[in-house]
């Protein structure tokens, strides 16, 4: 796994079709914004698994 530290407005790149924003950090949430072709399903993993079950 890679760990990344990123501050509020910094992206990060993944291939490069998907950028992932930090949007804002609120206590222990940080909001995200992801930005990918629309061909690449993005799901938060509760309902990928759900999902796949």
């Amino acid at each position: 796994m890679l760990i990344l530290t990123r501050r509020v407005g910094e992206t990060l790149m993944i291939g490069e079709s998907v950028s992932v924003t930090v949007l804002g950090v609120k206590g222990n949430q940080v909001r995200i914004g992801i930005n990918a072709p629309k061909d690449v399903a993005v799901h938060r993993e509760e309902i990928f698994q759900r999902a796949a079950a």
